[in-house]
């Protein structure tokens, strides 16, 4: 297991204000207040709120991409990748709920990285409708708008940051297990 670094303590300070405050609300002093240090004393492990929030949102955005490869370059039937990207959303966000609301929120904000997050998102979404029109192709899935089984189901995952927190008792696995029920067998008996 990775020990955390005082930088990792300090991206996930910002994170958790940037979901508080937004991104453009948050200052330097605001995060040092926060760890309980002096402001200069954050300069010693990163260069700049900018940096904080690239390390946020490229990483998660980097994840979500790797993720998705494993996934699509597997041989499963396009149901079960599907419940694989479901359970991908799930331990993502759990795992970073306030990262989380950086990547929906605050992406908007990257400067120099603005580029390279946008490439990692649109390859992911058209990775994500491939999967959807190959069940469709193969008969796995109904015959339906692609766009709009992707816009219905990242919608939901992409908002999961707004729900997991709330729940003290969360088990991935069980929710997982749920939400792929509803969002890919749907709700008829």
């Amino acid at each position: 297991m990775k020990t955390e670094t005082r930088k990792d303590e300090i991206v996930q300070t910002a994170a958790k204000l940037f979901k508080e405050k937004g991104f453009s609300a948050v200052t330097m002093r605001d995060l040092a207040k926060e760890m309980g240090i002096k402001a200069a004393s954050l300069y010693n492990h990163i260069n700049s709120k900018q940096d904080i929030l690239k390390d946020i949102i490229i990483s998660l955005a980097e994840e979500f991409t790797q993720g998705m490869q494993l996934i699509k370059s597997s041989d499963a039937p396009s149901l079960d990748k599907l419940k694989k990207i479901v359970n991908l959303h799930i331990d993502i966000t759990s795992r970073n709920p306030y990262g989380m609301a950086s990547l929906n929120n605050d992406w908007m904000h990257l400067e120099e990285q603005k580029n390279h997050y946008l490439k990692l998102r649109h390859r992911y979404e058209d990775d994500f409708r491939q999967i959807i029109n190959e069940g469709i192709t193969r008969n796995e899935i109904k015959k339906s708008n692609s766009d709009v089984m992707l816009f219905s189901m990242l919608s939901t995952l992409r908002s999961l940051y707004l729900w997991i927190p709330k729940k003290e008792d969360l088990n991935t696995e069980t929710l997982s297990q749920n939400l792929s029920e509803v969002l890919i067998d749907g709700i008829n008996k």
